[in-house]
């Protein structure tokens, strides 16, 4: 038994010795560090050179359509039935529906959201989506462009990225659903959803903090504003809940929490980059597009584009963002389109007036 011992150990120390010298210096992949803060503080963006390029390969922004020239015409008294763009030159207007096409639909083509036999016909459902996504456009591109998009803005490929759905929307979670006597109910957690990192976090965070407009300032803060309580703090099931849509953030960008954090300070807007800024506006502005632009295209959805409980496919971070801290790499869009940066008919409903975030300084990196 003995030597039975040896010669395994022996055969053991073997293959570590081979394994030591065959695999040296595979320690790690080559990688890219970002550092977003002050040395020391650890606030860096880390990724894989291998992971970084393939992400870049996926987010090219496409090249705009071939300018023209301005005409007199006008789309809405040249064609019928035209809603949103009617003040839009003929040349401009079919320059872009010829992107759109391209941007959503590019396999099924103009039949996607038109009766080719009637134009002015709105019988599909698509094209009146289509209406009111490109008012939604135009909304982003005039009223959120100085609390976030800037100059880069967006565009229908955005989100859409050549498909007729994006790829990452939401519905809200009906929880589960056992064929057992006993009602079900989890507390909405204890299921890994991909919502959260595939962690057992809530798993209905969106409907939370991004399906409601009108939601309370406060309802994703969880932590004290004082050294010492001053009134009965909230459970830990909203930190949880909290907890769950920073991870959602974090990998919607493709980021870790210290891309808009100081870690040795979450909570404290002094030492947080100028990114956290952006991205409290980003909640409010996501939540701004649910609520008056999504939401009430419910009845226009036809039942199989519906979610379990009957609501309509909404927004969340990966929606523009897929993986990248600036979607399409922070690309300028819609310079070439200048229909998509005013508004060009009557958007509805005009949008609550949003508070001012707390101050957060830019650190200089040093």
């Amino acid at each position: 038994m003995r030597t039975l011992l040896v010669v395994a150990g022996a055969v053991v120390a073997t293959f570590l010795t081979i394994a030591q010298f065959g695999t040296a210096g595979w320690t790690r992949p080559p990688i890219l560090a970002q550092q977003h803060g002050y040395r020391g503080t650890g606030m860096d963006q880390i990724q894989t050179k291998a992971g970084a390029a393939a992400l870049k390969a996926a987010n090219v922004a496409p090249a705009p359509a071939e300018p023209v020239e301005q005409g007199t015409e006008k789309a809405g008294a040249t064609y019928q039935n035209v809603q949103v763009l009617k003040d839009v030159s003929v040349e401009e207007f079919n320059r872009l529906m010829t992107s759109m096409t391209e941007w959503v639909a590019p396999e099924q083509g103009c039949t996607y959201c038109h009766n080719t036999e009637n134009m002015a016909d709105d019988s599909l459902y698509q094209k009146k989506v289509a209406r009111r996504m490109i008012q939604m456009v135009q909304h982003i591109n005039t009223t959120w462009k100085e609390k976030h998009v800037g100059e880069a803005g967006v565009t229908c490929y955005t989100c859409h990225r050549g498909q007729p759905v994006p790829a990452n929307i939401w519905f809200e979670n009906p929880g589960p659903n056992y064929k057992t006597a006993f009602t079900p109910r989890n507390n909405g957690q204890n299921m890994a959803s991909a919502s959260v990192g595939l962690a057992s976090l809530p798993y209905n965070t969106f409907a939370e903090y991004f399906g409601k407009k009108d939601v309370d300032e406060n309802v994703i803060r969880v932590n004290a504003t004082t050294a010492l309580p001053e009134s009965k703090g909230k459970p830990i099931q909203d930190a949880e809940k909290t907890y769950g849509l920073m991870m959602h953030m974090s990998s919607s960008l493709g980021v870790n929490c210290t891309y808009c954090h100081n870690t040795r300070a979450i909570s404290n807007w002094e030492q947080s980059t100028p990114q956290r800024t952006l991205a409290w506006h980003a909640i409010r502005m996501v939540r701004d597009l649910n609520g008056d632009y999504i939401e009430p295209l419910t009845g226009t959805f036809p039942a199989n584009r519906l979610g379990p409980t009957g609501d309509a496919p909404k927004l969340n971070c990966a929606t523009c963002h897929n993986g990248q801290n600036k979607p399409l790499a922070g690309a300028h869009v819609v310079e070439t389109y200048p229909e998509l940066t005013q508004v060009t008919a009557d958007a509805g409903a005009a949008p609550a007036q949003d508070k001012a975030p707390p101050t957060a300084p830019a650190p200089a990196p040093q």
